[in-house]
Protein backbone atom coordinates (compact mmCIF):
# COMPACT_ATOMS: atom_id res chain seq x y z
CA UNK A 1 0.00 0.00 0.00
CA UNK A 2 1.20 3.42 -0.83
CA UNK A 3 1.26 6.15 1.77
CA UNK A 4 0.49 9.15 -0.40
CA UNK A 5 -2.52 6.86 -1.55
CA UNK A 6 -3.65 6.44 1.41
CA UNK A 7 -3.23 9.95 2.94
CA UNK A 8 -5.03 10.90 -0.41
CA UNK A 9 -8.13 8.66 -0.15
CA UNK A 10 -9.21 7.58 3.47
CA UNK A 11 -11.21 9.26 5.95
CA UNK A 12 -9.15 12.14 7.98
CA UNK A 13 -7.85 10.54 11.48
CA UNK A 14 -8.06 12.56 14.56
CA UNK A 15 -4.25 13.01 14.14
CA UNK A 16 -4.07 14.50 10.96
CA UNK A 17 -6.78 16.71 11.97
CA UNK A 18 -4.38 17.67 15.24
CA UNK A 19 -1.12 18.42 12.45
CA UNK A 20 -3.53 20.65 10.84
CA UNK A 21 -4.82 22.72 13.79
CA UNK A 22 -0.77 23.24 14.94
CA UNK A 23 -0.59 24.93 11.31
CA UNK A 24 -3.39 26.66 12.17
CA UNK A 25 -1.08 27.86 14.97
CA UNK A 26 2.07 28.66 13.81
CA UNK A 27 0.08 30.81 10.93
CA UNK A 28 -1.72 32.63 13.60
CA UNK A 29 2.19 33.80 14.41
CA UNK A 30 2.65 34.74 11.33
CA UNK A 31 -0.62 37.17 11.01
CA UNK A 32 0.39 38.48 14.14
CA UNK A 33 3.62 39.03 13.09
CA UNK A 34 2.92 40.82 10.04
CA UNK A 35 0.60 42.89 11.09
CA UNK A 36 2.35 44.22 14.48
CA UNK A 37 3.72 46.70 12.70
CA UNK A 38 0.08 47.97 11.29
CA UNK A 39 -1.44 47.95 14.75
CA UNK A 40 1.69 49.85 16.02
CA UNK A 41 2.09 52.13 13.04
CA UNK A 42 0.52 55.55 15.00
CA UNK A 43 2.72 55.28 17.88
CA UNK A 44 6.07 54.30 15.65
CA UNK A 45 5.12 57.46 13.29
CA UNK A 46 4.79 59.56 16.52
CA UNK A 47 8.36 58.50 18.21
CA UNK A 48 10.39 58.76 14.89
CA UNK A 49 8.31 61.32 13.04
CA UNK A 50 7.77 59.25 9.83
CA UNK A 51 6.43 60.94 6.18
CA UNK A 52 3.53 58.32 4.63
CA UNK A 53 6.44 56.93 2.00
CA UNK A 54 8.75 56.29 5.35
CA UNK A 55 6.02 54.28 6.73
CA UNK A 56 5.05 52.52 3.61
CA UNK A 57 8.51 51.08 3.42
CA UNK A 58 8.07 50.46 7.16
CA UNK A 59 4.88 48.06 6.53
CA UNK A 60 6.31 46.17 3.76
CA UNK A 61 9.37 45.95 5.04
CA UNK A 62 8.84 41.94 6.10
CA UNK A 63 6.71 41.55 3.32
CA UNK A 64 10.38 41.89 1.60
CA UNK A 65 11.90 39.51 3.91
CA UNK A 66 8.94 37.03 2.87
CA UNK A 67 9.75 37.18 -0.55
CA UNK A 68 13.25 35.92 0.35
CA UNK A 69 12.40 33.64 2.40
CA UNK A 70 9.96 31.80 0.43
CA UNK A 71 12.67 32.19 -2.01
CA UNK A 72 15.42 30.82 -0.51
CA UNK A 73 14.41 28.75 2.12
CA UNK A 74 11.21 26.76 0.56
CA UNK A 75 13.25 25.24 -2.10
CA UNK A 76 15.10 23.46 0.95
CA UNK A 77 12.59 21.90 2.10
CA UNK A 78 11.97 19.76 -0.72
CA UNK A 79 15.32 18.63 -0.17
CA UNK A 80 15.58 18.70 3.32
CA UNK A 81 12.40 17.87 4.64
CA UNK A 82 9.96 20.03 5.99
CA UNK A 83 9.94 20.16 9.43
CA UNK A 84 13.55 20.73 9.47
CA UNK A 85 12.75 23.94 7.30
CA UNK A 86 10.18 25.16 9.73
CA UNK A 87 12.12 24.63 12.23
CA UNK A 88 14.92 26.89 10.78
CA UNK A 89 12.41 29.71 9.98
CA UNK A 90 10.93 29.95 13.17
CA UNK A 91 14.57 30.03 14.76
CA UNK A 92 14.95 33.01 12.16
CA UNK A 93 11.75 34.54 13.14
CA UNK A 94 12.30 35.03 16.61
CA UNK A 95 15.19 36.38 16.36
CA UNK A 96 13.99 39.16 13.97
CA UNK A 97 10.79 40.08 16.53
CA UNK A 98 13.11 40.42 19.38
CA UNK A 99 15.30 42.56 17.96
CA UNK A 100 13.08 44.80 16.39
CA UNK A 101 11.40 45.09 19.76
CA UNK A 102 14.98 46.31 20.66
CA UNK A 103 15.21 48.37 17.80
CA UNK A 104 15.52 52.49 18.53
CA UNK A 105 15.88 54.06 15.01
CA UNK A 106 13.84 53.83 11.70
CA UNK A 107 17.08 51.84 10.11
CA UNK A 108 17.15 49.17 13.17
CA UNK A 109 13.83 48.75 12.53
CA UNK A 110 13.80 48.52 8.90
CA UNK A 111 16.44 45.72 8.80
CA UNK A 112 14.61 43.37 11.52
CA UNK A 113 11.42 43.26 10.27
CA UNK A 114 13.48 42.00 7.21
CA UNK A 115 14.52 39.60 8.70
CA UNK A 116 11.34 38.63 10.60
CA UNK A 117 9.50 38.31 7.08
CA UNK A 118 12.63 35.98 5.57
CA UNK A 119 11.24 33.69 9.13
CA UNK A 120 8.20 34.36 8.08
CA UNK A 121 8.15 33.23 4.47
CA UNK A 122 9.95 29.83 5.17
CA UNK A 123 7.09 29.11 7.79
CA UNK A 124 4.41 30.12 5.31
CA UNK A 125 5.59 27.86 2.13
CA UNK A 126 6.78 24.98 4.02
CA UNK A 127 3.58 24.92 6.39
CA UNK A 128 1.18 25.47 3.58
CA UNK A 129 2.57 22.14 1.35
CA UNK A 130 3.12 20.49 5.23
CA UNK A 131 -1.24 20.75 5.71
CA UNK A 132 -2.02 19.69 2.27
CA UNK A 133 -0.22 16.64 2.12
CA UNK A 134 -1.79 15.52 5.65
CA UNK A 135 -5.04 16.19 4.52
CA UNK A 136 -7.14 14.13 1.50
CA UNK A 137 -8.30 15.22 -1.39
CA UNK A 138 -12.18 15.44 -0.19
CA UNK A 139 -11.47 17.91 2.68
CA UNK A 140 -7.94 19.20 1.08
CA UNK A 141 -9.86 22.57 0.77
CA UNK A 142 -11.29 22.39 4.09
CA UNK A 143 -7.87 21.71 5.96
CA UNK A 144 -6.44 24.46 4.28
CA UNK A 145 -9.10 26.20 5.09
CA UNK A 146 -8.62 26.20 8.72
CA UNK A 147 -5.00 26.33 8.34
CA UNK A 148 -5.42 29.66 6.73
CA UNK A 149 -7.86 31.02 9.01
CA UNK A 150 -5.23 31.22 12.15
CA UNK A 151 -4.13 34.26 10.14
CA UNK A 152 -7.19 36.11 10.86
CA UNK A 153 -7.02 35.15 14.64
CA UNK A 154 -3.48 36.05 15.37
CA UNK A 155 -3.66 39.12 12.96
CA UNK A 156 -7.00 39.37 15.67
CA UNK A 157 -5.12 38.69 18.48
CA UNK A 158 -2.35 41.11 17.98
CA UNK A 159 -4.89 43.59 17.66
CA UNK A 160 -6.08 43.48 20.76
CA UNK A 161 -2.50 43.16 22.18
CA UNK A 162 -1.94 46.70 20.91
CA UNK A 163 -4.95 47.99 21.75
CA UNK A 164 -4.15 47.05 25.47
CA UNK A 165 -0.24 46.88 25.45
CA UNK A 166 0.78 50.06 23.31
CA UNK A 167 -0.81 52.97 26.02
CA UNK A 168 0.57 51.47 29.42
CA UNK A 169 4.42 49.62 27.60
CA UNK A 170 4.23 51.17 24.22
CA UNK A 171 4.85 49.43 21.09
CA UNK A 172 7.77 47.51 21.80
CA UNK A 173 5.92 44.88 24.15
CA UNK A 174 3.74 44.50 20.72
CA UNK A 175 7.28 42.71 18.84
CA UNK A 176 8.52 41.19 22.69
CA UNK A 177 5.22 39.10 22.87
CA UNK A 178 5.05 38.01 19.15
CA UNK A 179 8.49 36.61 20.31
CA UNK A 180 7.01 35.11 23.02
CA UNK A 181 4.40 33.24 21.51
CA UNK A 182 6.95 32.28 18.57
CA UNK A 183 8.98 30.37 21.25
CA UNK A 184 6.04 28.42 22.01
CA UNK A 185 5.55 27.69 18.09
CA UNK A 186 9.20 26.41 18.23
CA UNK A 187 8.83 24.01 20.85
CA UNK A 188 5.03 22.51 19.98
CA UNK A 189 6.36 22.04 16.03
CA UNK A 190 9.66 20.44 17.44
CA UNK A 191 7.86 17.87 19.47
CA UNK A 192 4.51 17.41 17.85
CA UNK A 193 4.64 17.78 13.99
CA UNK A 194 5.66 14.80 12.17
CA UNK A 195 7.83 14.86 8.62
CA UNK A 196 6.38 13.96 5.72
CA UNK A 197 6.47 10.30 4.92
CA UNK A 198 8.22 11.27 1.40
CA UNK A 199 11.40 13.02 3.60
CA UNK A 200 11.59 10.10 6.08
CA UNK A 201 12.06 7.79 3.35
CA UNK A 202 14.54 10.02 1.08
CA UNK A 203 16.79 10.09 4.22
CA UNK A 204 16.26 5.98 4.61
CA UNK A 205 14.11 6.28 7.94
CA UNK A 206 11.95 3.30 6.77
CA UNK A 207 10.84 2.29 10.62
CA UNK A 208 9.58 5.96 11.33
CA UNK A 209 7.22 6.12 7.88
CA UNK A 210 5.65 2.35 9.05
CA UNK A 211 5.51 4.11 12.91
CA UNK A 212 3.59 7.38 10.58
CA UNK A 213 1.52 5.38 8.91
CA UNK A 214 -0.13 3.80 12.18
CA UNK A 215 -0.03 6.90 13.91
CA UNK A 216 -2.14 8.61 11.44
CA UNK A 217 -4.29 5.25 11.19
CA UNK A 218 -3.58 4.17 8.20
CA UNK A 219 -2.20 0.89 9.03
CA UNK A 220 -2.21 -1.74 11.59
CA UNK A 221 0.59 -3.13 13.75
CA UNK A 222 0.89 -6.03 10.73
CA UNK A 223 1.03 -3.92 7.71
CA UNK A 224 3.60 -2.06 5.71
CA UNK A 225 3.51 0.63 3.38
CA UNK A 226 5.86 1.92 0.71
CA UNK A 227 6.60 5.42 -0.30
CA UNK A 228 6.50 5.76 -4.34
CA UNK A 229 9.77 6.58 -5.78
CA UNK A 230 10.11 10.24 -7.10
CA UNK A 231 13.02 12.05 -8.40
CA UNK A 232 15.79 13.07 -6.49
CA UNK A 233 15.47 16.15 -4.27
CA UNK A 234 18.44 17.39 -4.50
CA UNK A 235 18.16 17.99 -8.34
CA UNK A 236 14.77 20.42 -7.87
CA UNK A 237 15.84 23.69 -9.21
CA UNK A 238 13.09 26.96 -9.11
CA UNK A 239 13.56 26.90 -13.14
CA UNK A 240 11.62 23.53 -12.94
CA UNK A 241 8.41 24.98 -12.41
CA UNK A 242 8.88 27.38 -15.57
CA UNK A 243 9.46 24.00 -17.90
CA UNK A 244 6.52 23.69 -20.59
CA UNK A 245 5.30 21.65 -18.34
CA UNK A 246 4.17 24.38 -15.96
CA UNK A 247 4.95 27.38 -17.65
CA UNK A 248 1.30 28.70 -18.09
CA UNK A 249 0.31 27.59 -15.08
CA UNK A 250 3.15 29.12 -12.90
CA UNK A 251 2.64 32.39 -14.73
CA UNK A 252 -0.89 32.66 -14.15
CA UNK A 253 -0.89 31.47 -10.34
CA UNK A 254 2.08 34.23 -9.85
CA UNK A 255 -0.20 37.13 -11.12
CA UNK A 256 -3.29 36.21 -9.51
CA UNK A 257 -0.99 35.59 -6.01
CA UNK A 258 0.56 39.08 -6.18
CA UNK A 259 -2.64 40.89 -7.42
CA UNK A 260 -4.57 38.93 -4.10
CA UNK A 261 -1.61 40.30 -1.89
CA UNK A 262 -1.63 43.55 -3.70
CA UNK A 263 -4.67 44.02 -2.33
CA UNK A 264 -4.74 41.84 1.13
CA UNK A 265 -1.97 43.52 2.42
CA UNK A 266 -2.70 47.10 1.67
CA UNK A 267 -5.86 46.96 2.90
CA UNK A 268 -4.66 45.12 6.21
CA UNK A 269 -1.19 47.02 6.74
CA UNK A 270 -3.18 50.80 6.23
CA UNK A 271 -6.48 50.09 7.56
CA UNK A 272 -5.96 51.51 10.95
CA UNK A 273 -4.47 54.75 9.50
CA UNK A 274 -6.60 55.47 6.80
CA UNK A 275 -9.57 55.11 9.12
CA UNK A 276 -7.84 58.07 11.13
CA UNK A 277 -7.11 59.84 8.49
CA UNK A 278 -11.26 60.02 7.83
CA UNK A 279 -11.56 61.41 10.69
CA UNK A 280 -12.09 58.33 13.20
CA UNK A 281 -10.25 58.17 16.83
CA UNK A 282 -6.90 55.99 16.27
CA UNK A 283 -8.71 53.15 19.09
CA UNK A 284 -11.54 53.06 16.52
CA UNK A 285 -8.69 52.71 13.51
CA UNK A 286 -7.30 49.89 15.50
CA UNK A 287 -10.86 48.82 16.17
CA UNK A 288 -11.55 48.71 12.20
CA UNK A 289 -8.26 46.60 11.62
CA UNK A 290 -9.30 44.01 13.98
CA UNK A 291 -12.79 43.49 12.85
CA UNK A 292 -11.21 43.20 9.17
CA UNK A 293 -8.76 40.74 10.72
CA UNK A 294 -11.57 39.10 12.93
CA UNK A 295 -13.42 38.52 9.38
CA UNK A 296 -10.33 37.29 7.47
CA UNK A 297 -10.70 33.82 9.94
CA UNK A 298 -14.37 33.73 8.75
CA UNK A 299 -13.85 33.79 5.32
CA UNK A 300 -10.93 31.03 5.55
CA UNK A 301 -13.48 28.59 6.89
CA UNK A 302 -16.48 29.51 4.65
CA UNK A 303 -14.37 29.24 1.75
CA UNK A 304 -13.17 25.64 2.88
CA UNK A 305 -16.77 24.45 3.61
CA UNK A 306 -17.65 25.57 0.17
CA UNK A 307 -15.02 23.69 -1.44
CA UNK A 308 -16.32 20.56 -0.13
CA UNK A 309 -18.75 21.24 -2.73
CA UNK A 310 -17.81 23.43 -5.31
CA UNK A 311 -14.34 24.01 -7.17
CA UNK A 312 -11.91 25.83 -5.32
CA UNK A 313 -10.97 27.48 -8.95
CA UNK A 314 -15.00 28.79 -8.90
CA UNK A 315 -14.90 29.63 -5.06
CA UNK A 316 -11.96 31.55 -5.67
CA UNK A 317 -13.62 33.36 -8.49
CA UNK A 318 -16.83 34.24 -6.68
CA UNK A 319 -14.77 35.56 -3.24
CA UNK A 320 -12.86 38.14 -5.29
CA UNK A 321 -15.33 39.52 -7.41
CA UNK A 322 -17.38 40.18 -3.98
CA UNK A 323 -14.86 41.84 -2.17
CA UNK A 324 -14.09 44.14 -5.17
CA UNK A 325 -17.99 45.17 -4.29
CA UNK A 326 -17.55 45.00 -0.29
CA UNK A 327 -13.72 47.62 -0.33
CA UNK A 328 -16.40 50.03 -2.15
CA UNK A 329 -19.16 49.73 0.46
CA UNK A 330 -16.36 49.68 3.45
CA UNK A 331 -14.66 52.76 2.86
CA UNK A 332 -18.05 54.70 1.95
CA UNK A 333 -19.54 53.89 5.24
CA UNK A 334 -17.21 55.32 7.78
CA UNK A 335 -19.54 57.84 8.73
CA UNK A 336 -21.56 55.01 10.41
CA UNK A 337 -19.10 52.90 12.52
CA UNK A 338 -21.71 50.48 13.29
CA UNK A 339 -22.31 49.97 9.18
CA UNK A 340 -18.56 50.36 8.68
CA UNK A 341 -17.74 47.96 11.50
CA UNK A 342 -20.11 45.48 10.26
CA UNK A 343 -18.70 45.61 6.42
CA UNK A 344 -14.91 45.64 7.80
CA UNK A 345 -15.50 42.12 8.25
CA UNK A 346 -16.86 40.91 5.30
CA UNK A 347 -13.69 42.71 3.95
CA UNK A 348 -11.25 40.39 5.63
CA UNK A 349 -13.30 37.67 4.96
CA UNK A 350 -13.64 37.72 1.36
CA UNK A 351 -10.12 38.92 0.90
CA UNK A 352 -8.57 36.35 3.46
CA UNK A 353 -10.85 33.82 1.74
CA UNK A 354 -9.18 34.97 -1.54
CA UNK A 355 -5.65 34.22 -0.08
CA UNK A 356 -6.71 31.13 1.69
CA UNK A 357 -7.74 29.73 -2.21
CA UNK A 358 -4.23 30.83 -3.40
CA UNK A 359 -3.33 28.43 -0.80
CA UNK A 360 -5.31 25.94 -1.63
CA UNK A 361 -4.58 25.66 -5.71
CA UNK A 362 -0.91 26.76 -5.79
CA UNK A 363 0.80 23.21 -3.96
CA UNK A 364 -2.41 20.73 -5.94
CA UNK A 365 -0.80 22.13 -8.78
CA UNK A 366 2.49 20.41 -9.24
CA UNK A 367 3.86 17.17 -8.56
CA UNK A 368 5.38 16.36 -4.52
CA UNK A 369 8.57 17.12 -5.53
CA UNK A 370 8.04 20.66 -6.76
CA UNK A 371 5.64 21.47 -4.18
CA UNK A 372 7.63 23.03 -1.70
CA UNK A 373 9.29 24.89 -4.57
CA UNK A 374 6.25 25.96 -6.75
CA UNK A 375 4.50 27.31 -3.68
CA UNK A 376 7.83 28.86 -2.30
CA UNK A 377 7.88 31.17 -5.79
CA UNK A 378 4.54 31.49 -5.67
CA UNK A 379 4.66 33.17 -2.71
CA UNK A 380 7.76 34.74 -3.37
CA UNK A 381 6.37 36.57 -6.53
CA UNK A 382 3.52 37.38 -4.60
CA UNK A 383 5.81 39.52 -2.32
CA UNK A 384 6.01 42.00 -5.16
CA UNK A 385 2.45 42.64 -4.78
CA UNK A 386 2.39 42.75 -1.26
CA UNK A 387 4.96 44.95 -1.15
CA UNK A 388 3.95 47.12 -3.51
CA UNK A 389 0.45 47.81 -2.04
CA UNK A 390 1.71 49.73 1.32
CA UNK A 391 4.54 51.28 -0.70
CA UNK A 392 2.66 52.70 -3.06
CA UNK A 393 -0.40 54.18 -0.53
CA UNK A 394 2.31 55.62 1.51
CA UNK A 395 3.13 57.81 -1.71
CA UNK A 396 0.21 57.98 -2.87
CA UNK A 397 -1.34 59.34 0.56
CA UNK A 398 1.92 61.99 0.25
CA UNK A 399 0.24 62.72 -2.93
CA UNK A 400 -3.05 63.49 -1.75
CA UNK A 401 -5.19 60.58 -2.72
CA UNK A 402 -7.73 60.07 -0.28
CA UNK A 403 -9.00 56.98 1.18
CA UNK A 404 -11.99 56.65 -0.71
CA UNK A 405 -9.72 56.81 -4.13
CA UNK A 406 -7.40 54.15 -2.33
CA UNK A 407 -9.91 51.34 -1.58
CA UNK A 408 -11.62 52.14 -5.28
CA UNK A 409 -8.38 51.24 -6.53
CA UNK A 410 -8.14 47.90 -4.31
CA UNK A 411 -11.49 47.04 -5.68
CA UNK A 412 -10.52 46.86 -9.23
CA UNK A 413 -7.03 44.97 -8.75
CA UNK A 414 -9.66 42.51 -6.96
CA UNK A 415 -11.52 42.10 -10.38
CA UNK A 416 -8.41 41.23 -11.85
CA UNK A 417 -7.69 38.64 -9.62
CA UNK A 418 -10.83 37.03 -10.52
CA UNK A 419 -9.90 37.31 -14.18
CA UNK A 420 -6.56 35.89 -13.62
CA UNK A 421 -8.31 32.55 -11.86
CA UNK A 422 -11.05 32.56 -14.60
CA UNK A 423 -8.31 31.72 -16.89
CA UNK A 424 -6.17 29.05 -14.97
CA UNK A 425 -7.25 26.32 -17.49
CA UNK A 426 -9.44 23.89 -15.58
CA UNK A 427 -8.03 20.71 -16.66
CA UNK A 428 -4.38 21.79 -15.49
CA UNK A 429 -5.24 22.62 -11.92
CA UNK A 430 -5.02 19.61 -9.47
CA UNK A 431 -7.04 21.75 -7.21
CA UNK A 432 -10.11 22.00 -9.50
CA UNK A 433 -11.73 18.73 -7.85
CA UNK A 434 -14.03 19.18 -5.40
CA UNK A 435 -11.94 19.82 -1.61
Amino acid sequence: MDIRQLIDSTRMSGYQWFIILIAAFINALDGYDLVAMAFSSNAVVEEFGLSGAQLGWLLSSALIGVGVGAFVLAPLADRFGRKRLIVVSLVINIVGLALTALSGTYAELLIWRVITGIGIGGILACVTVLTSEFSNLRFRGLAMSIYASGYGLGATLCGILAANLIPEHGWHAVFTSGAILSIVALVVTIVLVPETPEALAARGEDEKVQALARRLGKTTADETVTVSARDTADKVRVAEVLTPQFLRTTLLLWLAFALVTFAFNYANQWTPRLLTAEGLTAQQGVLGGIMLSFGGTIGSLIFGVFTTRVRARTVLIGFALLSAVVLVVFISSTAIPGLMFATGIAVGMLLNGCVTGMYTITPASYPFRLRATGMGTALGISRIGAILGPVLVGYLVDAGWTPSALYNGAAVIMVLVAATVFFLRRGGVEADIRG
